[in-house]
């Protein structure tokens, strides 16, 4: 495997990172200063300024509240704020599990453990993701007409969506908020698929993954998974 992949793998730091240490003559392997494109086996002693880089990482797992206006990345070219700095005391490099947009709000998983991001994010797993979504309702349109579509299979972009748990949680005039509960977690699926039935989104909120729940989370806070919800 190419030493910058192994660095980033043990939770060092980006792999990114790692290739301007190694640019910079800051990594050794046995001792040997090594070039960028190189490679190391397991058995291997890698060092970064003179201190090997441990093996594997403790496996850490955290829940985070993220705000609107805040990016699902670990760092943006554009200078906009980032999940990893809302992250930055939590022990470890920890990376996000699926992606929420930068507009919309509510429960992101954090983790190093890269078995639990396949598994939670891959459509075959079917893990429900469940978001409370506050919409406007045009004038003309059936409002459960539009409920009923949301629930059904729809065409985001050319792809056709397995179809979505809706229910009404409030109705007020012109005003609702909606909980769907979809498992396939496309880039910005269920906007596509309210903008799709003529509904118009003010505010998305993640509220459930799985079994784990948001609960009293504070917008911008996180904390770590207990065990139980790490089983």
């Amino acid at each position: 495997m190419r030493i910058q992949r192994i660095i980033a793998a043990r939770g060092l730091m980006s792999r990114r990172a790692a290739e301007e240490y190694i640019r910079d003559g800051r990594v050794t392997v046995n001792g040997r200063p090594v070039r960028l494109g190189e490679r190391a086996d397991e058995g291997d002693v890698i060092a970064v300024d003179g201190k090997p880089v441990g093996g594997e990482p403790e496996k850490v797992y955290i829940m985070l509240n993220k705000p609107r206006g805040v990016v699902c990345t670990m760092s943006d070219e554009r200078g906009r704020p980032a999940v990893s700095t809302l992250v930055a005391g939590a022990g470890a490099r920890v990376l996000p599990v699926g992606r929420l947009d930068m507009d919309s709000e509510g429960l992101l998983l954090m983790t190093n453990d890269n078995g639990a991001i396949n598994r939670l994010t891959h459509p075959s797993h079917e893990v429900d993701k469940e978001y409370h979504v506050r919409v406007r309702i045009p004038d003309g349109v059936d409002f459960d007409g539009a409920v009923a579509a949301l629930g059904r299979p729809m065409d985001v972009e050319g792809y056709i969506t397995r179809p979505a748990r809706v229910r009404v949680i409030s109705r007020d005039g012109r005003n609702a908020v909606l909980s769907v509960v979809i498992h396939e977690g496309r880039k910005r699926q269920v906007r596509h698929m309210c903008k799709n039935a003529s509904l118009s989104v003010d505010r998305l909120v993640r509220v459930r993954i799985g079994n784990l729940e948001l609960g009293e989370l504070g917008v911008g806070e996180w904390r770590y998974c207990d065990f139980e919800e790490i089983r």
